[in-house]
C-alpha cells in the first residue's frame, strides 16, 4: 500500500477529489416528515429548493486524507402527483439535484482545495398508504381525519450525476440504489407521530479510482418526527434518524467505515396562498462513529395544482 499511495501532489490530489464524492453519499439520510400523510388523488407538486451543507465528512479510508471539510450548495427540482392504486392513497416523485461543490483536506501532510459542479444522482420515490388513508378525491379529503396510518415507500437512485473518475471531484456516484422503508404515522388532536424504517441497497461502482471495483454493504436506519400542526396549513416538526452498516470494500478488501451515525433536525412549514407554500428545514450531528460532522440549512417552494383545486 505503501507504494501505491507514493505519487506526485497533482496525483495524490486527484485521490482527494475522487473520494469527496464517496463521502457525499453517505450525506443522503434523509429527514422527511409526512412522508405517510393522505393526500387527494390527482393533486400534482412542483417543488423548487435549495439547500447548504457545510462541516466535515468522511473520505475513503483506503486513500491518505485527513481533516476534510466541505461546502455544498445544492438546488433541486422535483415533480410529485398524487394517485390512486387500488383504493389506497399513494404518491409517486421524482426529482433532479444539483450542487456546488467546495473542499479542502490534508493530504500526505499538505492542504488541499479542489471544487466542482454539476448533477447529483436523480432519485425517484413510490410510497403507498396500506392502512388507514384511503384514496379520496378533493372534496372527499375535506372530511377525511387521520387516525393511524401504515404504509411502504421505496426509493431509488440512478447513476446520472457528474462522475469522473480520473479528475473531478464526484457529486455522483456511478451505481444505483434502492431503499425500501415501512412507516406508520399515528395522529393525536395538533399532533402526528410517525416512525420509519428501511434499508438501502447499492450496486457496485466498477469504475472507481484507478479502475478498481468498490462495493457496499447495506445502510439500515430509522427515522422518527414529532409534528405540531399550529393552524391553516401551518405545520413544525422535530426529526431524528440513526443509521448504521454501510461498510465498503475496494477490489475485495474490507475499509473500516461502518457507519453509526445519529442525526436530528426541524422542519417548518408555511403556506403562502392556497397553491404555493414554504419549507423550511434544519439538520446537524448528534452523534457520528464517522463522516456526520456537517449541518444542512434549506427551505424549499411548493406549488400545487390539479385535483380539482
Amino acid at each position: 500500500m505503501t507504494n501505491y499511495f507514493r505519487r506526485d501532489s497533482a496525483t495524490i490530489a486527484v485521490f482527494m477529489t475522487a473520494s469527496l464524492a464517496v463521502s457525499f453519499s453517505a450525506m443522503g439520510q434523509d429527514l422527511e416528515p409526512r412522508t405517510y400523510a393522505n393526500t387527494p388523488v390527482g393533486l400534482n407538486f412542483l417543488i423548487a429548493g435549495y439547500g447548504y451543507t457545510g462541516g466535515g465528512v468522511a473520505t475513503d479510508p483506503a486513500l491518505p486524507i485527513e481533516n476534510t471539510q466541505i461546502e455544498l450548495h445544492s438546488g433541486v427540482l422535483a415533480y410529485v402527483r398524487a394517485i390512486n392504486v387500488f383504493g389506497k392513497s399513494a404518491k409517486f416523485d421524482m426529482a433532479l439535484p444539483y450542487a456546488s461543490l467546495q473542499g479542502t483536506a490534508t493530504v500526505v501532510g499538505q492542504e488541499r482545495d479542489r471544487e466542482v459542479s454539476g448533477l447529483i444522482d436523480p432519485r425517484f420515490h413510490f410510497s403507498i398508504n396500506f392502512f388507514g388513508a384511503p384514496a379520496l378525491s378533493l372534496e372527499e379529503f375535506a372530511k377525511y381525519e387521520q387516525d393511524t396510518i401504515v404504509g411502504a415507500n421505496i426509493e431509488v437512485t440512478a447513476p446520472g450525476g457528474q462522475y469522473d473518475a480520473g479528475k473531478l471531484v464526484n457529486l455522483g456516484t456511478n451505481r444505483w440504489s434502492i431503499k425500501p422503508e415501512l412507516g406508520v404515522s399515528k395522529r393525536m388532536g395538533p399532533v402526528t407521530l410517525e416512525l420509519a424504517s428501511g434499508v438501502r441497497f447499492y450496486t457496485d461502482n466498477d469504475e472507481f479510482f484507478g479502475g478498481k471495483l468498490r462495493s457496499q454493504d447495506p445502510v439500515y436506519s430509522v427515522q422518527g418526527h414529532l409534528i405540531y400542526h399550529i393552524t391553516h396549513g401551518i405545520w413544525v416538526a422535530a426529526d431524528a434518524t440513526f443509521y448504521t452498516g454501510g461498510q465498503s470494500r475496494v477490489d475485495g478488501d474490507k475499509n473500516d467505515d461502518n457507519l453509526e451515525n445519529t442525526r436530528g433536525g426541524a422542519t417548518l412549514a408555511l403556506p403562502v396562498n392556497k397553491a404555493n407554500s414554504i419549507k423550511l428545514y434544519y439538520s446537524t450531528a448528534i452523534s457520528g462513529r464517522r463522516g456526520s460532522d456537517f449541518d444542512t440549512t434549506g427551505i424549499a417552494w411548493q406549488y400545487r395544482f390539479g385535483g380539482g383545486l
